[in-house]
C-alpha cells in the first residue's frame, strides 16, 4: 500500500489528524484553499500545530487530488462542504470513493415555498447525501466516533466507525486508516452514524454550559444520559437506526465531546455559561463549532413536526434568544419527569 495516494480535503486540526494516521498506510495528498497555507506548510513542516509526516504533501489544486486519488477524505466544515464538492465535482468520475469526516447538515429548501410548506426530513441533508447529488461518485461512506483532533495528534489510542452500505467502502477506508492504536468498527447505517455525530455536538454544548456554570458530574450524568435519549429520537425521526446511536458513533462520541475541553462545541457553551455574547465566544474561537447550525435546523424541523426536543430547542433560547443559561437549567429541571427509556 505504501505507493498509493490518499486524498484528504481540508488542512485544519481534523483534517491534519486523518491525514497523519492515513500516512502510516499510504502517501497522503492534503488539500489546503490557501496557496498560501500550502507555502508555509511545507516550511514549517507543521500544519494546525501538529507536525507533518513526511508521507504527506500539500496542493491548493483540487483537480490534481482527483487525478491522483482514487480515495479521497473530506474534512471541511458543514458550511463550506457544499462549495467544495461542487468544485470538485467536474474533475470526479465514478470509480472515485469517498469517505468524509465531516460533521454537520445542509438545509436545502425549495425556492418555492407556499403557506403550507411543511419542512420534513428529506429537505435536511448529511454531508454523503450531498455528495451523492453533487457528484457522479456512488460509493460513499462517512467516519465518526471519539475522534478529538487533539488527542489523535498525539497517538493516544482511539477508534472510529466507517459507515456506508457499500461494503468495499468500509473494507477500504478500515485498511487505510487501522493501525496500532487506532482502531476501525464497520456499519451499514450510513445516515444514522453522520446523525450521531451531528446531533451529539447539541448536547455537548449543553455540557459546557453546565462546566461553566460549575454544577458539576451528577448534572452532567443526566445531560448525558437525557441527551442520548433526546438524539435517539430525533435520529429516529431523521432517518437513523437506534443501535448506530448506542454504539461507537453515538454514545462513545457523546461522551468524548461532552466531558473535554478540548471539544469546540463544549468550548462554546463554556465560554456561553461565563458571560461571553455568542460574537464574542465565536472571535474568540479558531474552528467552527458545528452544534450552531445543527440547533437552527433541528428547531425548524422541531416547529414543522410539532416535536419537542427540550435540549435543544433551550439551548436555542440561550444562544439565539437572549435567555441566561441558569434559567435555561432551571427550566430543564422543572420539566415533568417521565418514562426513562421507552424506544427499546
Amino acid at each position: 500500500m505504501s505507493n498509493r495516494i490518499v486524498g484528504v480535503l481540508g488542512a485544519g486540526s481534523f483534517g491534519t489528524a486523518v491525514a497523519n494516521i492515513l500516512a502510516k498506510n499510504a502517501n497522503v495528498l492534503v488539500y489546503a484553499r490557501n496557496p498560501e497555507t500550502v507555502r508555509q506548510i511545507q516550511q514549517s513542516g507543521t500544519s494546525a500545530g501538529q507536525k507533518v509526516s513526511d508521507k504527506i504533501t500539500f496542493t491548493s489544486n483540487l483537480e490534481e487530488v482527483a487525478q491522483r486519488c482514487n480515495v479521497i477524505f473530506p474534512v471541511v466544515p458543514s458550511s463550506n462542504f457544499k462549495d467544495l464538492i461542487v468544485q470538485l465535482a467536474p474533475h470526479l468520475r465514478p470509480y472515485h470513493m469517498m469517505i468524509h469526516g465531516t460533521k454537520g447538515l445542509h438545509l436545502q429548501l425549495p425556492e418555492k415555498r407556499g403557506s403550507d410548506f411543511v419542512l420534513t426530513k428529506d429537505h435536511i441533508l448529511t454531508m454523503s447525501e450531498i455528495i451523492r447529488q453533487e457528484t457522479v461518485v456512488v460509493r460513499v461512506g462517512c467516519m465518526a466516533g471519539p475522534n478529538l483532533a487533539s488527542e489523535l495528534s498525539t497517538g493516544h489510542p482511539a477508534a472510529t466507525v466507517i459507515a456506508s452500505p457499500f461494503n468495499e467502502v468500509i473494507t477500504e477506508g478500515t485498511s487505510l486508516l487501522r493501525s496500532e492504536n487506532f482502531q476501525v468498527y464497520g456499519n451499514p447505517d450510513l445516515r444514522g452514524v453522520e446523525l450521531c455525530g451531528v446531533l451529539k455536538n447539541i448536547i455537548a454544548i449543553a455540557s459546557g454550559i453546565l462546566s461553566g456554570l460549575n454544577l458539576g458530574e451528577n448534572s452532567r450524568g443526566l445531560l448525558v444520559s437525557r441527551g442520548l435519549v433526546e438524539m435517539i429520537y430525533l435520529g429516529k425521526a431523521l432517518g437513523g437506526e437506534i443501535s448506530s446511536f448506542i454504539g461507537l458513533a453515538g454514545i462513545g462520541d457523546l461522551v468524548a465531546t461532552t466531558t473535554s475541553t478540548s471539544s469546540r462545541n463544549f468550548t462554546l457553551g463554556y465560554k456561553i455559561a461565563k458571560g461571553q455574547t455568542l460574537d464574542e465566544a465565536l472571535n474568540d474561537m479558531t474552528e467552527v463549532a458545528e452544534g450552531l447550525n445543527t440547533i437552527k435546523i433541528i428547531k425548524q424541523l422541531a416547529d414543522s413536526q410539532g416535536i419537542t426536543p427540550l435540549i435543544t430547542e433551550t439551548l436555542n433560547k440561550i444562544l439565539f434568544h437572549g435567555m441566561k443559561p441558569e434559567t435555561g437549567v432551571n427550566l430543564l429541571m422543572r420539566h415533568p419527569g417521565n418514562i426513562d427509556i421507552d424506544f427499546l
